[in-house]
C-alpha cells in the first residue's frame, strides 16, 4: 500500500490549520506544506499590530457570520463544525489562551502574535507535517492516481490530494495558475482600505479620533457607524474600514473616486439643531463663546475647526448666533462632505475580495465540484471580513475542515 500523499500550498493560517487536521486525521498520510516565501505565518505576524487578532467574540453563529461581507451563507453552516469557541479551544488545548477586548476582538493573553505562530508551527512538527519555504508552485496538474505539483524549479511532486491555501491576490494574474487547474475565479479588486482625502479641509486633524460617527457614499445605501481617525491622507477607523469593505466592488468601480458624506455626531440633524437651539436660550451657555466647547462629545479641535467652517469667529457667543452660521454648523456636523479621490491599504492587512467561486466549492468538505482531490481553504476563496478577527476565522473554520476531509473518501 502506497503512503497517501497531501501537500498544503501556502504557509498562513489556513494552511497550518489545514496541514495539522489532515495530518492528525489522517496518520498514516505525509503531509507537506509550500509556502513560496522565505518564512510562513508571515501575516499572522503582522495582523493586529503585531498581537494578531486571533478571531471575534461574536456570542452567535447569527453574530458572527454578520462580520462577512462576502462569503456568510457560505460560511453559515461550517461555522455549526467550527466557529470562533472551536478556534478558543483548538489553542487552548495547545497551552495558548485567548483574551477578548472591548469590542470584541480576541488577542493571545500575552499580546504578541509569536504566541501563535509558535503554536502553530510546533503543532505541525508534533503531528510531522513536513514544511517547506522559498518553493513556488506554478501549476496543479490531474493524474490518473491524484496530482503532479509543479514547482517553479522544474521539480514535480505527486500529491494524492492538494490544498491551496495560496490567499488573495490583488490581480487576477495571480490566480492564472488555478483557473488553468480548473477553478472558476472571482476577479479580486481589495478590501478594508482607508480613504484618501488630498483637498480635506479638516487634514489638519491628523491623529484625532472621533468616536460615534456615520460614514456614507454619497448616492448610495453604504452607510457605516463606528469611530473615525483622521490621518494624513484623509480619514479611516472602524466605520471607514467596514465601508470599504462591504461596498468592496461599488467603489472599485467608481475607481475610488467619490464623495463620502460624514455625521459627525451619528444623531439626526433635526435633532442636532434642536440641541443647539437649546443652548442658545440656556442661561448656562447662551453668554459662552460657541468655539470654546465642544458638545456630542466631539473632540475640541474638531469642533474648533467645524465652528471656523461655519463662519463663527471665536469672539461669538451662543446668544449672537445669526440663523445662517447655525445652519451651516449643523449641516457641518451632520452632513460633512469630503471628496474622496484614491484609497490606501490598511496597513499591511491587505485583504481581497474576490478569489475561488464559492458556487464551485462543496460547502460540507471544500473539495472542489470540478476536480476532485482539489481543496481551498483560507483568503483564496471569495470571503472576506470586516476587521475584528473575522477573516482569520474564515480560515480556520475552512482549513479545518478542508483539513478533516482530505483523504476521506479515498481507502489506502
Amino acid at each position: 500500500m502506497q503512503q497517501p500523499q497531501i501537500i498544503v500550498i501556502g504557509g498562513g493560517a489556513a494552511g497550518f490549520m489545514g496541514a495539522i487536521t489532515a495530518a492528525e486525521s489522517f496518520p498514516l498520510a505525509k503531509v507537506t506544506i509550500l509556502e513560496k516565501n522565505r518564512g510562513v505565518l508571515n501575516k499572522v505576524r503582522i495582523s493586529g499590530g503585531g498581537r494578531c487578532n486571533v478571531t471575534n467574540a461574536a456570542p452567535t453563529i447569527p453574530e458572527l457570520v454578520k462580520g462577512y461581507p462576502r462569503g456568510a451563507k457560505f460560511l453559515r453552516p461550517l461555522f455549526e463544525i467550527f466557529n470562533n469557541q472551536h478556534t478558543i479551544q483548538w489553542f487552548e488545548n495547545r497551552g495558548v489562551t485567548l483574551k477578548t477586548e472591548p469590542d470584541g476582538r480576541m488577542f493571545p493573553t500575552t499580546n504578541d502574535s509569536e504566541t501563535i505562530v509558535d503554536c502553530l508551527i510546533k503543532s505541525a512538527q508534533r503531528a510531522n507535517v513536513n514544511i517547506r519555504t522559498s518553493t513556488d508552485v506554478v501549476e496543479i496538474i490531474k493524474t490518473e492516481a491524484g496530482f503532479d505539483v509543479l514547482l517553479r524549479t522544474g521539480e514535480i511532486i505527486p500529491a494524492t490530494a492538494v490544498l491551496v491555501t495560496s490567499g488573495g491576490h490583488p490581480q487576477l494574474s495571480g490566480y492564472e495558475w488555478l483557473l488553468k487547474a480548473g477553478a472558476t475565479i472571482e476577479a479580486p479588486v481589495p478590501s478594508l482600505f482607508t480613504f484618501n482625502i488630498p483637498t480635506s479641509p479638516l487634514k489638519e486633524l491628523m491623529g484625532v479620533s472621533v468616536g460615534n460617527t456615520a460614514v456614507k457614499m454619497a448616492g448610495s445605501k453604504l452607510s457605516e457607524t463606528g469611530a473615525l481617525l483622521f490621518t494624513h491622507w484623509g480619514i479611516s477607523g472602524p466605520a471607514v474600514l467596514r465601508l470599504s469593505a462591504w461596498g468592496a466592488r461599488e467603489l472599485s468601480s467608481k475607481n475610488y473616486q467619490f464623495i463620502s458624506l460624514i455625521n459627525f455626531t451619528n444623531k439626526k440633524s433635526n435633532e442636532v439643531m434642536q440641541q443647539l437651539v437649546d443652548f442658545q436660550r440656556d442661561a448656562a451657555w447662551r453668554g459662552k463663546f460657541v468655539a470654546t466647547q465642544a458638545p456630542f462629545g466631539l473632540p475640541h479641535r474638531l469642533w474648533k475647526q467645524l465652528v471656523e467652517l461655519s463662519n463663527i469667529p471665536d469672539t461669538m457667543r451662543w446668544a449672537d448666533m445669526p440663523a445662517k452660521n447655525l445652519n451651516r454648523l449643523v449641516e457641518h456636523l451632520t452632513n460633512f462632505q469630503f471628496e474622496v479621490q484614491g484609497k490606501t491599504t490598511f496597513k499591511e492587512e491587505f485583504v481581497t475580495c474576490g478569489g475561488v467561486n464559492l458556487n464551485g466549492i462543496h460547502p460540507k468538505t471544500m473539495e472542489s465540484r470540478d476536480v476532485s482531490g482539489l481543496f481551498f481553504a483560507g483568503e483564496v476563496l471569495d470571503i472576506d471580513g470586516i476587521t475584528g478577527g473575522y477573516n482569520f476565522q474564515a480560515a480556520w473554520t475552512t482549513g479545518y475542515i478542508a483539513g478533516s476531509h482530505l483523504l476521506k473518501e479515498k481507502e489506502f
